[in-house]
C-alpha cells in the first residue's frame, strides 16, 4: 500500500480566443485589482514578493476564499512556456509534498483554445479513513474553484 495517494482535479473550457489573449490574461494577473477581477467572489490579494511576476523561480502570496475559508497561499513558479502552460507549486517543503504543483495549460484547437487547470492533491491512510467526508467536501470545493475560474477566464476573453 502506498503512503500517499495522489488526486488530480482538473477543470477545462473552450475558449473563443488565441493562447497569447489566454496566457497574457494570466500573465497579467500582478496585483490586488487584476487577481480579483479573475474571481470576484474568491479571489481576495495578489503580491509578488520575489522575482518578476510569472517567470520562473519568482514567488507570489496569494490570499483566496476556499470551502469557505481564507487560505494564504505563497507560491512558486517552477515552469514557463510562453502561450502553453504555468506551472506553480508551495513554496513549503511540506506543503509541496500533499500539494506538489498546479497548472495552467493552453492548447490550441482552430479557432478555440481549451484552458485545462488542474492541481496535484496527496493524501494518505489516516485522512481517508478517519476524514473522507471532509476530503470530499474540500475536493468539490476546491473542482468548483476551479469550475469557476475557466468560466469567468472564458466571460472576460470572449465578451471584452
Amino acid at each position: 500500500m502506498a503512503l500517499l495517494e495522489d488526486i488530480v482535479l482538473t477543470d477545462s473550457i473552450e475558449i473563443k480566443t488565441t493562447p497569447e489573449r489566454i496566457f497574457n490574461f494570466l500573465t497579467g494577473l500582478v496585483d490586488d485589482e487584476s487577481y480579483r477581477a479573475w474571481h470576484r467572489d474568491d479571489h481576495v490579494s495578489l503580491r509578488w514578493v520575489k522575482g518578476r511576476p510569472w517567470e520562473e523561480g519568482s514567488v507570489a502570496y496569494a490570499k483566496e476564499y476556499l470551502h469557505g475559508k481564507i487560505h494564504r497561499l505563497k507560491f512558486m513558479v517552477t515552469k514557463v512556456v510562453t502561450n502553453k502552460e504555468i506551472e506553480y507549486a508551495p513554496v513549503s517543503r511540506l506543503l509541496r509534498r500533499y500539494f506538489p504543483k498546479n497548472r495552467f495549460f493552453i492548447e490550441q484547437r482552430g479557432e478555440t483554445c481549451v484552458f485545462r487547470a488542474s492541481g496535484i492533491f496527496r493524501h494518505g491512510w489516516v485522512v481517508k479513513t478517519f476524514f473522507k467526508k471532509q476530503l470530499q467536501q474540500n475536493l468539490a470545493s476546491v473542482k468548483s474553484h476551479m469550475k469557476e475560474e475557466g468560466q469567468n477566464l472564458k466571460k472576460i476573453l470572449e465578451n471584452g
